[in-house]
């Protein structure tokens, strides 16, 4: 009898240690399926694109919108599932162009993550390379954070605090809309201050005393910004004259917020010298704008997480150097170059492509890069600021644009799917 229930005892721990290890694989393929899986999906139209997860799951995709339109592994996605082994390569194609959701079910019964698939047309454009000058202005004025006022008998007051934060748009005052920074500052006097205010993408409606300041002045304590420049790198062109550069968003240098803006201006701007990168420190390009008329060369519409982008003046497209971009996946681990002006002229510079996350979420590090060539290296150290945008290429291809450096080693870096950016240029 007692031998009977051990063996019961072992059955039953047995059968607990399947289920567990079940559930663990089936949540380990859950969470491998999320970070490489991508939520978006670009096909060429007619093109056959390969995929390849190399995920050890089955899983099953489905769709009603469609129904008809895609093809995986040359069978049309029909209202039956299908099946697919997301161990090994497979592929998706369609001949229609457009936009569908597909759910992609772990098991064919667990949702893991819907995938919006979007059908496009082979597309060319001029990758860059060159160093630009960026003059942008805000979309208001921009709140820096607030601080104290000496007043006449030497107490101090804070007039703004608890009432404005860091990262606040003053968009309004007194009722009037579109303030430049003069109006702001000579409407600050003995009465109140109705301000409006544009606090993460949300109005609301703030009033501040003025206080007389020691010199007999009026101020509410406040430290503003209307405007902001730098230099960094065009990414590519299009026929049409529309630029994207950069790669990411302009942050303001003292809140870290990506910086809301009404416009910007493009101009030519000229290397001076190379602050080298060192583990620990960026280095930088340092570089002078050329802020004349004849030297602007574009208007920028746009300021995103993804880049900046605008219109080129007229004059500024040479068609004869477009190149066809590739979709992220079609990008390879290996050898890469990227286009960027370090002295008087544009070059192209050797590097290693070291990691493709094509499930990641955010916006611009989808690629793991690595400069290889040696007389990059002499000269800058690695990736330095300036360089963000610089175009990716890989294959006769463009594939995306250098974002950031690595701290803790400027050889290595982020980049930016080239389809991101584009995405935001239409």
């Amino acid at each position: 009898m007692e031998q009977v229930l051990r063996k019961r005892k072992r059955k039953g721990w047995l059968i607990i240690l399947v289920a567990v290890s079940f559930v663990l694989c089936g949540a380990y393929g859950y969470y491998w399926m999320k970070i490489n899986v991508p939520s978006e999906i670009k096909l060429l139209l007619g093109e056959e694109e390969n995929f390849d997860f190399s995920v050890p799951m089955e899983a099953s995709i489905m769709s009603e919108e469609a129904t008809g339109v895609l093809y995986v592994n040359q069978k049309p996605l029909s209202e039956d599932v299908i099946d697919i082994d997301l161990l090994n390569p497979f592929s998706v194609s369609s001949e229609s162009l457009g936009k569908y959701e597909v759910l992609l079910k772990l098991f064919g019964i667990i949702p893991i993550k819907e995938i919006s698939v979007e059908v496009v047309e082979e597309m060319e454009v001029i990758p860059g390379g060159d160093i630009i000058g960026l003059q942008i202005e805000t979309e208001g004025i921009l709140v820096l954070g607030t601080g104290e006022v000496t007043l006449k008998d030497g107490t101090v007051a804070e007039p703004a605090k608890g009432i404005l934060k860091s990262g606040d748009y003053i968009v309004g005052i007194n009722g009037k809309k579109n303030i430049t920074r003069e109006e702001f500052l000579h409407s600050i006097g003995v009465e109140p201050l109705r301000l409006m205010i544009d606090r993460n993408n949300e109005l609301v409606e703030v009033e501040i005393q003025p206080v007389q300041d020691y010199s007999g002045k009026y101020k509410i304590g406040t430290w503003i910004r209307t405007d902001a420049q730098g230099i960094g790198t065009i990414t590519y062109i299009t026929s049409n004259g529309k630029f994207g550069a950069l790669g990411h968003g302009i942050t303001d240098v003292d809140t870290g917020l990506l910086m809301e803006i009404e416009g910007g201006k493009l101009f030519d701007a000229e290397v001076l010298s190379i602050v080298k990168g060192k583990t620990g420190t960026p280095g930088e390009l340092i570089g002078i704008i050329r802020q004349s008329g004849i030297s602007q060369i574009g208007e920028i519409d746009e300021n995103c997480s993804r880049g900046i982008y605008g219109q080129m003046k007229l004059g500024m497209v040479d068609a004869s150097q477009a190149v066809p971009i590739a979709l992220k996946q079609n990008i390879e681990l290996g050898a890469a170059t990227i286009f960027c002006q370090i002295d008087s002229e544009v070059r192209e510079y050797d590097i290693e492509i070291e990691r493709i996350e094509l499930g990641r979420t955010n916006d611009n590090k989808g690629l793991v890069i690595r400069i290889t060539d040696e007389e990059l290296l002499k000269k800058t150290g690695g990736i330095v600021q300036g360089m963000s945008g610089s175009p990716i290429l890989q294959n006769g291809k463009l594939i995306g644009a250098v974002t950031h450096v690595l701290v803790n080693d400027p050889t290595r870096g982020y980049g930016i799917f080239i389809e991101n950016m584009l995405e935001v240029t239409k």
